[in-house]
């Protein structure tokens, strides 16, 4: 099975003071008191208005994010293809409903999807289905609850807008990924993703379905996906992550009252997930995949089956991704053998991508090994480099 180890591929993008930065960047993300300490303090000062761009854009947001415009995110798209990896830009603002954000991130994310269309370098767009309406239609559809007549309206026009993105990405000619949410907004997500996917996946798969595989119930559904796909005769879309909301999930579930969707362990979510990429290499001839993940495993996984199936290392079927500022081995190794590989590339006001620059610096202080593994990478190339001076 194919390794990622070579850090001379990994880092060629990186000059040695971009190293020595994410060196000290994630030196600091591996202390997890830090961590939270900033993350209080960050979104203190943004409530209170104290001045912190100074502080976060020549740091964090440096290391995860792509630029405030989809325009300042250019020269990042660039330096990226030139080690043949794709960029997926990811407009990161969060947390907003009123009528006024919602109608911002439909024209924002409009322009995105016409911004892939005429760039080579960008061959998904995406969007997280939570800008696109109330957390409360989302909930109370999912849960089969009643509706007010001002929420029923509301719930018409969620259907509306996602209708709206998917048909401008197919007459663009732009796969989209729909990202995930929480489980108890997910089942109107996935009934209005898979009205979709019935619409506009006649010729090929545009509308991407997110299935997080630790759920217990994902596995099943990606087949159950797979057979109404068939039946309806359109091709099936479908990106796989492990998920980024179990504490959330679980100490919900406890408070309310019922069973946890999270799988028990890592070891059963990490059997599903490899369980689901080889449902989808077995049948490919009617869907495609978008394998997005940091795990080493998954990945060399992935590109097994490919050549078990004797598939092309860059069928347009098949796509590899990882999140800009992390797992670059996995990323820039694969670009260098020739796989489709996209980085997902945030980009959005230092003031608005806040809540996901948090969220990665948890993530690098929670999940295993993640710091630990970028640390030692970058220790391991700047030995290299500092090698070749003797």
């Amino acid at each position: 099975m194919m390794t990622f180890d070579n850090t001379e591929i990994a880092f060629k993008s990186k000059s040695n003071n971009d190293l020595k930065r994410s060196y000290l960047l994630f030196k600091t993300l591996s202390h997890n008191s830090l961590v939270k300490t900033g993350g209080v303090l960050t979104q203190l000062s943004l409530r209170v208005r104290i001045p912190i761009n100074w502080i976060v854009k020549p740091t964090i947001y440096k290391q995860f994010v792509g630029g405030e415009t989809l325009e300042e995110c250019t020269p990042v798209v660039d330096m990226l293809a030139k080690h043949n990896v794709k960029a997926i830009l990811d407009y990161s603002v969060e947390g907003k409903e009123s009528p006024e954000d919602i109608e911002a991130a439909m024209k924002e994310t409009i322009r995105s999807i016409k911004n892939a269309a005429v760039h080579d370098n960008i061959p998904f767009a995406v969007f997280k289905p939570t800008a696109f309406t109330t957390s409360t239609v989302l909930e109370k559809v999912s849960a089969g609850a009643e509706l007010t007549e001002e929420e029923e309206k509301e719930a018409e026009n969620f259907r509306q807008r996602i209708n709206t993105l998917c048909k401008t990405a197919h007459e663009n000619n732009v796969p989209i990924l729909i990202d995930a949410e929480d489980s108890w907004y997910q089942n109107f997500i996935d009934e209005v993703v898979n009205a979709m996917m019935a619409k506009y996946n006649k010729e090929r798969a545009i509308v991407f379905n997110t299935f997080q595989m630790y759920r217990h119930d994902r596995l099943a559904f990606l087949k159950k996906s797979y057979e109404m796909a068939l039946e309806g005769n359109y091709f099936l879309g479908a990106k796989f992550v492990r998920g980024a909301y179990m504490e959330k999930e679980r100490e919900r579930a406890e408070k309310m009252g019922y069973p946890s969707p999270i799988q028990p362990d890592k070891e059963s979510t990490d059997r599903d997930y490899n369980a689901a990429l080889k449902f989808c290499i077995d049948h490919i001839e009617n869907l495609s995949v978008f394998n997005g993940t940091h795990n080493e495993y998954s990945s060399a996984y992935l590109a097994e089956l490919m050549e078990e199936k004797k598939l092309a290392k860059d069928d347009p079927r098949v796509w590899f991704s990882q999140l800009y500022g992390m797992s670059d081995h996995i990323s820039f190794n694969l670009g260098h053998m020739g796989y489709n590989v996209a980085k997902y590339l945030p980009y959005g006001p230092v003031k608005h991508v806040i809540p996901y620059l948090i969220r990665r610096a948890e993530e690098n202080t929670s999940v295993k090994g993640q710091t630990g593994r970028e640390l030692s990478l970058i220790m391991k190339e700047m030995k290299r480099r500092n090698s070749l001076k003797k």
